[in-house]
């Protein structure tokens, strides 16, 4: 009997020392065609900003160049950080994504800043004073918006001239905190929960579903699961791999950004620091190894969340290496390959 655990991939597109962001985004080019023909079901785009580990400030950008270069994937934002933006502007760039590739975008919103309050504050168009914290009235705004339901005597009832109609992206809410499961579950949304930021979600998750609210968006609660994998032939390889994420992490929590070093550097810096060859640094988790290692934690976090899907976030100094990461997880899931999948005309799903 097929597995309902649906795999996808979210792409914060990481610039590897050495390399350029040029690089970086050709190598997310790369990985989408690549997660289509292995059969993952969605893949989705992060937004980060004035770093020089991630090279993705566009998720918007992206997404049209990945959905042409791929046939079953769902492309779409993970996410756009809604604070930083008109959500007329929003609406806009989504529904002529949508108008091109049909039901095949999503829309996950984010109210993380995804960067440093300096670049947060150029992001502004207004720069008078700082933007107000109102992201609850700024999301109604969009959904409405998108859905052609802005409540009449509103002032911006009159804006329903979006391009891509009758296609629309489908809505989610991204977050790591109680307050984004509250928003989810209250406006009858899919959420999606960053277990690689805070791997502590399991309560977080369970309220949202005790609190849904079905609506005209969802009948019924659904939740995806971010977490952090690296996948290799061996667990001592895979560890190795993750060394350069650890010192990334490391470096990121003590103020200093850096692109992601070589494995063997990292190695020697996590020694020299004093730490174990293996681990994650406080209040991270990240599932490293072999297939049957992986497969065994990715499977444990998705039943402790009770999530319907994962999203595999792979960061290494190596491309090949990101791309056999996904090889592998896809391998030991099962996961239906393209020309499987076009014989049978089935839906990219663990088996």
């Amino acid at each position: 009997m097929p597995d309902p655990l649906v795999l996808s991939v979210l792409d914060q597109s990481p610039v590897s020392e050495g390399a350029t962001g040029a690089d970086a985004l050709r190598n997310t080019i790369d990985l989408a065609r690549h997660a289509d023909e292995l059969g993952y079901y969605r893949y989705w785009l992060a937004e980060h900003h004035n770093g020089p580990l991630l090279a993705g400030p566009s998720p918007e950008v992206l997404i049209g160049p990945v959905a042409m270069a791929t046939e079953r994937l769902r492309v779409g934002s993970g996410g756009v950080m809604l604070p930083h933006y008109s959500p007329l502007k929003v609406a806009e760039s989504f529904s002529v994504l949508a108008g091109l590739f049909g039901d095949r975008i999503d829309l996950a919103i984010g109210r993380a800043p995804g960067t440093d309050p300096m670049t947060m504050f150029a992001l502004q168009r207004d720069r008078r004073q700082a933007s107000p914290d109102d992201f609850p009235d700024q999301l109604a705004e969009l959904l409405a918006l998108l859905e052609d339901r802005m409540p009449p005597g509103h002032p911006f009832a009159s804006l329903t001239q979006l391009p891509g109609r009758p296609y629309a992206p489908e809505p989610w809410l991204l977050g790591s905190s109680p307050q984004s499961a509250i928003w989810a579950a209250e406006l009858g949304l899919p959420y999606a929960f960053a277990d690689f930021i805070n791997p502590q979600g399991a309560p977080i998750a369970e309220r949202y579903r005790a609190t849904f609210i079905d609506s005209q968006r969802l009948a019924a609660p659904r939740l995806a699961v971010g977490v952090s994998v690296i996948c290799a032939d061996t667990d001592e390889e895979a560890q190795r791999l993750a060394a350069s994420g650890r010192m990334t992490m490391t470096l990121l929590h003590r103020g200093r950004l850096i692109p992601v070093p070589p494995p063997d550097k990292a190695q020697r810096f996590l020694e020299a620091d004093g730490q174990p060859r293996d681990g994650m640094p406080p209040g991270r988790r990240a599932i490293v190894g072999s297939p049957e290692t992986v497969a065994a934690g990715m499977r444990e976090v998705a039943g402790a969340y009770g999530a319907d899907e994962l999203v595999v976030v792979t960061i290494t100094y190596e491309h090949a290496a990101r791309r056999r990461s996904y090889e592998l997880i896809a391998e030991a899931f099962g996961l239906v390959a393209a020309d499987a999948a076009d014989a049978a005309d089935v839906a990219p799903i663990v088996s």
